[in-house]
């Protein structure tokens, strides 16, 4: 299942890295990642497939002492059909 998390985080060094490092051990693998930066915020928009729940992700992601805001949308895996 693809998960989207929409982040605001402080705008410190290795932010972005300790988010990844988080996702890694919960075992999800990254879909997509975008990142912009304004003044001394980051808005990060993460997009992660797993079989796992989502809930565990999403605690470890909210107790990063950089992160300020976070929402996760959830969407059901597609079926691709073949011609």
């Amino acid at each position: 299942m693809m998960h989207t998390f929409n982040i605001i985080t402080l705008n410190q060094p290795a932010v972005v890295e300790r988010l990844l490092r988080v996702v890694r051990h919960r075992s999800f693998a990254i879909h997509s990642l975008t990142v912009n930066a304004k003044d001394e915020q980051l808005t990060i928009e993460l997009s992660v497939v797993g079989e796992r729940p989502v809930e565990p992700l999403f605690n470890q992601i909210q107790k990063l002492y950089d992160v300020t805001n976070i929402g996760v949308t959830s969407s059901p895996p597609t079926s691709r059909i073949d011609s």
